[in-house]
């Protein structure tokens, strides 16, 4: 049975295409917990910030009295002290924990790669170049590592605060929401295009890189 072709292959277009990492994923489920919770912590301490420094700046300086103008500069220093500090620590331990998953789940997977390569039959190392086998143990594996490690967390940490700041706004200024919709529509649409089109080209990189390493290794 001959390795299938590029266009054979099942095209990743939505993110149920990961749904194949759940079983690597379910032995880190109290870590994932943890890197949920930091992330919404981490998020929630992003959008804290302004608020903090509009604090400082409104009522901070209100007071008329120099002592009690220190006085409340002293209080709300040490609540944008504390927001920076927290924001800090909740990044850090999500960085952490994100990095530490990527890692594990791509140790795991390729170890499950290469105990199900070698158990394959002759007839599929006769038929499939060895330079693409070690292309996909490698390459294929490094991509994923980079989407477990960083770039899942991070566009889960911008949904959050995009959320976040959504709220806020509507809240604080619901005309001036209605303006940053329209010029977030005229963001995003282009950019839905052109993350498609870099995502097919990725692709094609991936399964040329598999090619080159297959003859390479041939030779």
């Amino acid at each position: 049975m001959s390795s299938p072709s590029p266009s054979d292959r099942p095209k990743a277009t939505t993110p149920t295409s990961l749904s194949g990492l759940l079983p690597f994923l379910r032995p880190y489920r109290l870590q994932i917990g943890l890197a949920i919770l930091f992330l919404v912590l981490a998020a929630a301490a992003t959008l804290a910030f302004p608020l903090a420094l509009r604090f400082l700046i409104d009522s901070g300086l209100a007071p008329a009295g120099r002592g009690e103008q220190a006085l409340a500069l002293r209080g709300h220093f040490a609540a944008l002290f504390g927001v920076a500090v927290a924001l800090g620590f909740f990044s850090a331990m999500r960085f952490y924990l994100v990095s530490w998953l990527g890692e594990r789940v791509t140790a795991d997977l390729r170890n499950a790669v290469y105990s199900h390569v070698l158990r394959q039959s002759p007839q599929f190392f006769e038929t499939t170049q060895t330079g693409e086998v070690l292309s996909r143990l490698t390459t294929d594996t490094t991509l994923v590592q980079t989407v477990v490690g960083s770039s899942l967390s991070m566009g889960l940490r911008n949904a959050v605060m995009g959320i976040g700041a959504l709220v806020m706004l509507v809240w604080t200024n619901p005309y001036v929401m209605l303006q940053v919709s329209l010029i977030i529509l005229l963001v995003v649409l282009p950019s839905m295009w052109f993350g498609r089109r870099v995502r097919k080209l990725s692709r094609a990189r991936q399964d040329r890189v598999a090619d080159s390493s297959a003859i390479a290794a041939e030779v």
